[in-house]
């Protein structure tokens, strides 16, 4: 019997660290393991990204893969209202929009969630 995936927090797969420039947002996710990283380059792509931030509506997502260090790295373009001068949301750096990435769902198999639900970072 073939058991359905189960759907997880982006964050149980990997960590993120997000920073900007002018109207520009880099937002960086490392994986916890080789196998994370393996479900990262199929589901977290630049269009599956750009959706998930749809209502900031950034004009372009680049995705940058660093499989040497199981990570990639998001530019999210004209994503910031303006940026530090211009924009009047409470989050002008867009610190917080790593933390935004790290709840996008995933899919997963029942067997990477068992293992990630019981690991510790």
């Amino acid at each position: 019997m073939i058991r359905a995936m189960t759907e997880v927090p982006l964050h149980q797969l990997a960590h993120g660290r997000a920073g900007d420039k002018g109207n520009t947002s880099n937002i960086s996710l490392i994986a916890w393991d080789t196998e994370c990283f393996q479900v990262l380059l199929e589901q977290v792509t630049e269009v599956s990204v750009a959706a998930w931030f749809g209502h900031r509506h950034p004009t372009k997502v680049t995705r940058y893969v660093l499989p040497k260090i199981a990570s990639m790295n998001f530019v999210l373009e004209g994503i910031l209202d303006g940026g530090v001068n211009d924009a009047l949301n409470l989050d002008t750096h867009g610190k917080g929009l790593s933390f935004w990435l790290l709840d996008m769902p995933i899919k997963v198999s029942p067997a990477l969630a068992d293992r990630l639900s019981n690991q510790t970072y």
